[in-house]
């Protein structure tokens, strides 16, 4: 690929559409970036991303109540194409060939990915109906300018969890795990290798998305999760121990690899300052199989001073714990239905 898709559109901003809106509103306060959906936004493209979706895009967060007039102008003011490529394109979600500008104002922007009002007060319920592929849209790609400052001041607000809420998901994930780490074994032993082999794979999921937690950084959707996971700088020697545990034929060898690889995330979990354990991981009762201590949610739920989260149910956490149901993780409006009739939503 002879240049990724941020490139491209800074280009293609610095070039053309800055220059455009510059020329016909000066002193506009406004924002401007790749940011939303795509795998450029991640950094992750290449040239397989081409086929469809991938070109000439960029977001252009301006004042309310300019955002038609700008659209219209961009619509008459941009060229045909630009470094190669068209500037007007069908999308997957627009069969209609128009410019790729998405212009639109920061709060409507901001609330059309996470379901939340970027001026407003978020609580427990708002916090944990993020996924993290919802806040990369927001926070991953690259800003070319902006000289109001208010997609910075959201982007830095969405950094992270508040700490007693990152506690609680990582808390979470545990919990998911000594639900099931036993049953790799038990499930081979009583002759079902496919049932083993789907919980390790389950369980080797939670794990990832533990890394993410533990390294602070938002996860992104499952296409990308493994690559996220190899650049992290100390979560990511786990891909080797987690790659081993879903390619073992021998349920002894997944359950080990898996367990190397919870005992690593465990001592990272140390590292970051989050309350631990000397070992994460027990014999399940008198059986040979493998569990988690309960004294590790135990641990970490005890440092939690919230009141409102301490109230969270164990094991519950963040809407991508509570589900892997894609339609309802990339529609906020499934995750927070009250947003369909003007409501607040609750607490959980």
């Amino acid at each position: 690929m002879d240049i990724s898709g941020a490139a491209l559109s800074r280009a293609y901003y610095d070039q053309v559409v800055g220059p455009a809106v510059a020329a016909h509103w000066p002193g506009l306060p406004y924002a401007a970036g790749r940011l939303g959906g795509g795998s450029d936004v991640l950094g992750f493209d290449d040239a397989v991303s081409q086929d469809h979706d991938w070109g000439l895009r960029l977001n252009l967060l301006v004042p309310v109540d300019i955002a038609a007039q700008v659209d219209a102008h961009l619509a008459r003011a941009l060229p045909d194409a630009f470094g190669g490529h068209p500037t007007r394109f069908a999308t997957t979600w627009d069969p209609r060939v128009r410019h790729r500008v998405q212009v639109e104002d920061v709060r409507t922007f901001v609330a059309s990915l996470t379901g939340l009002d970027a001026s407003g007060s978020w609580s427990v319920g708002d916090w944990l109906s993020l996924t993290g592929q919802a806040v990369l849209e927001v926070r991953a790609g690259p800003v070319f300018a902006d000289t109001a400052g208010v997609l910075t001041a959201i982007r830095e607000r969405l950094t992270w969890y508040p700490h007693d809420l990152w506690t609680y998901v990582v808390a979470t994930d545990w919990a998911r795990l000594a639900q099931e780490l036993p049953f790799i074994g038990r499930a081979a032993e009583r002759g079902d290798d496919l049932g083993s082999r789907v919980i390790t794979s389950r369980l080797v999921g939670v794990a990832v998305h533990l890394a993410h937690m533990l390294e602070r950084r938002w996860p992104p959707y499952a296409k990308w999760s493994g690559t996220s996971l190899g650049r992290l700088p100390r979560a990511g020697a786990t891909v080797r121990s987690l790659t081993r545990a879903v390619d073992a034929n021998d349920w002894r060898v997944r359950e080990a690899a898996l367990v190397d690889g919870l005992r690593a995330l465990h001592r990272l979990q140390r590292e970051v300052g989050l309350p631990g354990v000397d070992d994460p991981v027990e014999p399940f009762w008198d059986r040979r199989y493998q569990g988690i201590r309960e004294e590790v949610m135990v641990r970490l739920e005890a440092s939690v001073t919230d009141e409102a989260v301490r109230s969270l149910p164990r094991g519950v956490g963040s809407a991508e714990q509570w589900t892997s149901n894609v339609d309802v993780l990339v529609n906020h409006t499934r995750r927070l239905p009250s947003r369909t009739h003007g409501d607040e939503p609750k607490s959980p």
